[in-house]
């Protein structure tokens, strides 16, 4: 088995770390305070600490970044952390894998397929597509071998209070039967990304070199809308009709100006006014692993609530 060391102990990390010790493995998890999952080996660090990291990661076989800084922190947190993560990589010879998103695409209106270009027009973008980009260049120039995963808006066991359909801001109050704001419309299709096959699709991104050298979209089920998933989540646990309700953009405007978070969001809700969808076919056929259903996820999300 392998030595990995993850850089996050998040609502991804956490699953990663669950099935990388199941699978054997030596696994080292790095965060800022030194906390995460029993089991396993906690180190306090910087991840913007190239010498610190490098001594950490020293004989790993692979370095994961899981990191998920606050999104009003990306500028000042993410080129850092980023330049540490792949010096540290091409420092002590291990793969670097990161967890990435779809923002460095920018809008789109047709389904997201890893050989889009990286046209993003906002900050976030920008920032992750920079990231990318040096990784790439690193490994075509054979000073490290890195790979990108990336994956549409979380949800499922373990999602933070950052995730739109996640545990705390929506699936709780529904199975309470408390009315439900969403930030966007409800009724719009979206591609979201099931926690447990992000953990999945890192750890195989990871062990299989088949992976190295480009970027691959995280085997995520066919889209569907907020409300379809409030309503097949009350309807499995025995909970009232779903009341979610729109929250204007005014208000939603008007937010963003006591709140850093909300007002970073502005950026991004063109993710959220039309139909998002993510293409994972590559992902499936190469790797032979398949996303979790709608329906299986709703019951595991029942079970963890």
């Amino acid at each position: 088995m392998g030595k990995h060391v993850i850089v996050g102990a998040g609502q991804v990390g956490g699953h990663l770390v669950d099935l990388l010790v199941r699978e054997g493995h030596d696994v080292t998890v790095v965060t800022r305070s030194g906390s995460g999952p029993d089991g396993v080996r906690k180190v306090a660090a910087d991840a913007a600490d190239r010498e610190r990291l490098t001594e950490v990661t020293r004989g790993a076989d692979v370095l994961y970044n899981c990191m998920n800084p606050r999104y009003h922190e990306w500028a000042a947190v993410w080129p850092p952390v980023s330049a540490s993560l792949l010096g540290t990589a091409e420092d002590t010879g291990a793969a670097l894998v990161t967890l990435g998103n779809l923002y460095g695409y920018g809008p789109v209106d047709v389904p997201m397929t890893e050989d889009l270009p990286l046209a993003a027009t906002d900050t976030k973008g920008r920032i992750r597509a920079r990231m990318w980009k040096d990784m790439l260049a690193s490994h075509r120039a054979g000073r490290a071998r890195v790979t990108e995963v990336r994956g549409s808006d979380f949800y499922g066991p373990g999602s933070s209070d950052q995730a739109y359909i996640g545990t705390d801001r929506f699936v709780r109050p529904l199975l309470a039967g408390k009315r439900v704001p969403f930030l966007s419309d409800p009724d719009i299709p979206h591609s979201w990304t099931y926690l447990p096959d992000v953990a999945h699709a890192l750890a195989v991104a990871g062990t299989d070199e088949r992976a190295w050298g480009r970027a691959w979209h995280i085997p995520t089920a066919p889209a569907f809308t907020p409300r379809t998933f409030a309503e097949r989540l009350c309807e499995a646990a025995g909970a009232p009709a779903p009341r979610i309700t729109r929250v204007p953009r005014p208000v939603f405007n008007a937010i963003g100006v006591v709140s850093p978070m909300m007002r970073e969001l502005r950026s991004t809700r063109y993710q959220f006014d039309r139909p998002y969808i993510l293409d994972s076919s590559a992902f499936e056929t190469t790797f032979g692993l398949r996303p979790t259903s709608m329906d299986d996820a709703v019951k595991a999300v029942i079970a963890a609530a």
